[in-house]
Order: C-alpha cells, then structure tokens, then sequence
C-alpha cells in the first residue's frame, strides 16, 4: 500500500499545528500582548476638560472685555455721510461682538434710510463691526413743489431732494383724466419710462432733459438743443436705441427723431 503523498503529509501537519493552537482571548492583541480600555477616571477626567474648554470659550466670547465691539466703520456712502449712516444703525458698542445681529442693523439701515439700496455688516475682528453701503441712484426726477422725488432704476421713489441732481431726466407724466392714465395708473406709467431711460444709448442718455409719458405707448424724450425723440411704448427698446443710433450718425444736424417703429425710423427738422 502506498503512503501519503507529500502534499497530505503537509495538510495534515497544517491541521494538527491549527488545533494545537490556542484560541485568541479577548484583550489581547495579535502578538498576545494585553490591552485595556480606558478606565472610568480617564473618561470623567476627559470630560471634565471638554466641559472646561466650553466653559472658557463662552467666557471668552460673551464675558471678557477682548472681544467687545469697540468701533464701527463705513464705506460706500455718496450722498449720506457716514454719521446718518451710524445713526441710523444704532450699534449696541461695548457689546460682546459675537451677540451683535448683523442682520438687524441691516433690516434698520434699509429702513431708515430709503436712499440705501443694500447694505452689508461685517464682523472685523477682534473689536469692529464695518457697514458696506450701497446707495440708490436716481434715474428719473419728479417735480414735487419746489422739490424733486428720486426714482431708481426700479421705479422705487427713494428721496425727496430741495435740488435736482444734475444729468437725471425730469418726469413729465400725464395729468389729468387721461384714459392711459385711469387703465395704468401712475405707477406702470412710471416703471414704463424707467425701462425706457435703461434702454437710451450711452452716447445719448446724458443729453437726455425729460421723459414725457402722454400715455402707455407715448413716450417722448426731450433733448438739449430743443431736440425730441418720439419713442413710442417702451416695447422694443434695444431695437430702438441702435434705430436711433443710427438716424443721429446719418441726420447729426435733425431736430426730431421718431423711432416708435424702430424698423422704419425717420428724422426731420434742424
């Protein structure tokens, strides 16, 4: 009879040398070393110092006096001055900066002062707080007694001023019993010829003197030297920029130009 091959000598020696090894025992590692959980004081002792460190870093924020809000600076301000501006966001200084609601003195700022178009407050620190102000431009004046009404290029009236503001258009809206005027109200009347004032080209827009809006489709601007552009609804405006554009490069001496139908343009007059 034969005898077991070498490759069943080696299985069953590999068998044997399995059972003869002892199974792991917990707390021991692959080399058989011990190792032991951390201990009940270790624990109390780690929380201990976490609940020391929050302690500390709530101190630090709220009680201590190095992280109180000590100044607040301003930027961005054109007609407002810097001190209508720390008015208005009434600051609570000496206040740990960290309970300082930006978003409230951003709510109150834009209250307050109508001329703000948006404004950002910013932590600085360890002790400022900076408001960045973006202020409202006027795009149209209307005439109010004595005094003008600033409207932005969002129909927005924001300000009455006692002098108009040089290179802004006066509005010149319909009065009276106007059926446009009783279809539209003023207010659509208004936000159409602020679309129109959005829409002039760059070249001419600074010459512009008044808008006149007799109704929703008639719009006419009145420009210096006694010249009018007849513009019609504010539908259509780019098309009726690059019209007029064009008339003013091949008419330079025309008093009227009429771009209601940009696609048939005609200048007269000089």
């Amino acid at each position: 009879m034969a005898g077991p091959t070498t490759a069943q000598r080696g299985e069953r020696q590999a068998q044997g040398s399995s059972a003869a090894r002892p199974p792991r025992r917990p707390g021991r590692d692959g080399a058989g070393r011990r190792f032991r959980l951390p201990g009940r004081g270790v624990l109390i002792l780690a929380l201990a110092l976490a609940v020391l460190l929050t302690a500390g870093a709530i101190w630090l924020l709220y009680g201590s006096s190095w992280l109180r809000l000590e100044r607040v600076k301003t930027s961005g301000t054109q007609v407002l001055t810097s001190d209508e501006v720390l008015d208005a966001a009434a600051v609570p200084v000496g206040a740990p900066l960290v309970s300082v609601d930006t978003d409230d003195i951003e709510a109150r700022l834009r209250r307050k002062l109508p001329r703000i178009d948006s404004v950002e407050a910013v932590r600085s620190w360890p002790h400022g707080i900076a408001l960045n102000v973006t202020e409202r431009e006027p795009v149209l004046l209307i005439e109010k007694g004595a005094e003008f009404v600033e409207v932005d290029d969002e129909g927005v009236r924001f300000a009455t001023v006692a002098k108009a503001p040089a290179g802004v258009p006066l509005l010149e809206l319909s009065s009276g019993d106007s059926p446009s005027l009783r279809r539209f109200g003023p207010d659509r009347l208004l936000r159409e010829a602020v679309r129109v004032t959005g829409d002039l080209p760059k070249s001419v827009a600074p010459d512009v003197r008044t808008v006149q809006v007799g109704s929703y489709d008639s719009i006419t601007l009145g420009l210096g030297g006694d010249r009018t552009v007849i513009w019609g609804s504010a539908e259509q405006g780019e098309a009726k920029a690059r019209a007029l554009q064009a008339l003013m490069k091949a008419a330079p001496g025309a008093a009227h130009f009429n771009v209601s139908a940009p696609t048939a343009p005609a200048a007269s007059g000089s």
